[in-house]
């Protein structure tokens, strides 16, 4: 058991692309920052496999070995990289208090909040076992490896209605997988879904079970009105059911939307605490893409460099 309290400069909760920037940022403006990396060090691109819309890797990357990279970068600058899971924060007052793993003890004079979002899953078996082979919960991230091809699209919002119709521009044929009689998405994104020719919806329709041994070959949907059960033949299967933040530690003492991302102040990665900052997708609902996380990670070191140089910590 921990009994002592530590001291930092710079605390980052977290690792992905947004965390790992905010370090090597941070590292090299002497911020001496140290992360505690979370229950999934790398974030949501240690699940996936071929990443081949960040800059910068030509022939595309493997996601794990892309975070190895940067967790490799952050560390060669400095960085103080642990295991650990951030489980209680005190943001009133100041230095704030982050307890580790429920029994160690931090204080920080900046806190940069890299937590990411967790994408919402059925929970069937083949589900987990077929993630990053045929089954993503990113269409903008993996639709392009469908190209030409069928799939299936789980969902009822505006999201799963956008990457709905973001699929048929690019593969052969899009089943939209609805579990009611009718779709959550606004009006015009349902038109934009029901009057596109490649897209077929099923209403009333739940996933039975996902097909196949080492990818995706198919999935056997249930019509909840008659119990009938069908296989439609695809080669990918997306998720979008909604993300959730991984924010509610933090809820009691910063803004966040109804969803549970953390507001930040427009232009800024500051929150309503100061010396508090937030990056990636625990405060980016629109995006959630590695790059616009990579970009938010460098301005909440910026932010966090600025406050601490007003502050006069050295």
């Amino acid at each position: 058991m921990e009994n002592t309290t530590e001291h930092v400069k710079c605390l980052i909760i977290g690792s992905g692309p947004a965390g790992y920037t905010a370090a090597i940022y941070a590292a090299r403006a002497n911020m001496a920052p140290v992360m505690y990396q979370g229950l999934q060090p790398g974030g949501q691109l240690t699940i996936t496999n071929d990443v081949e819309n960040f800059p910068g890797y030509p022939d595309g990357i493997m996601g794990p070995e892309m975070m190895e990279d940067l967790k490799k970068q952050a560390a060669r600058f400095g960085t103080d990289i642990r295991y650990g899971l951030a489980t209680a924060v005190d943001f009133s007052g100041h230095p704030h208090r982050v307890t580790i793993d429920e029994t160690k003890q931090i204080t920080a004079d900046s806190v940069i909040i890299a937590t990411g979002a967790s994408a919402k899953w059925l929970g069937l078996e083949s589900e987990a076992r077929l993630n990053g082979s045929g089954v993503s919960a990113c269409a903008v991230c993996d639709g392009f490896f469908y190209r030409g091809k069928d799939v299936a699209i789980v969902g009822a919002g505006d999201t799963a209605a956008e990457e709905a119709t973001y699929l048929a521009n690019l593969c052969n044929k899009v089943y939209m997988l609805v579990r009611k009689g009718e779709m959550r998405a606004s009006k015009i994104m349902q038109k934009r879904v029901l009057d596109n020719p490649k897209i077929e919806v099923l209403f009333d329709t739940a996933t039975d079970e996902i097909l196949g041994q080492f990818a995706v070959e198919g999935v056997r949907v249930k019509n909840l009105l008659t119990h009938e059960t069908r296989e439609l033949a695809v080669e990918g299967f997306f998720v979008a059911i909604g993300h959730e933040p991984n924010s509610k530690i933090f809820q009691p003492y910063l803004h966040h939307d109804e969803q549970g991302y953390l507001k930040t102040i427009p232009g800024s990665a500051k929150t309503n605490v100061d010396g508090v900052f937030a990056c990636g997708d625990v405060q980016d609902f629109t995006y959630r893409q590695a790059v616009t996380a990579a970009g938010s990670g460098c301005m909440a070191a910026l932010d966090a460099e600025r406050y601490l140089a007003a502050l006069g910590v050295h």
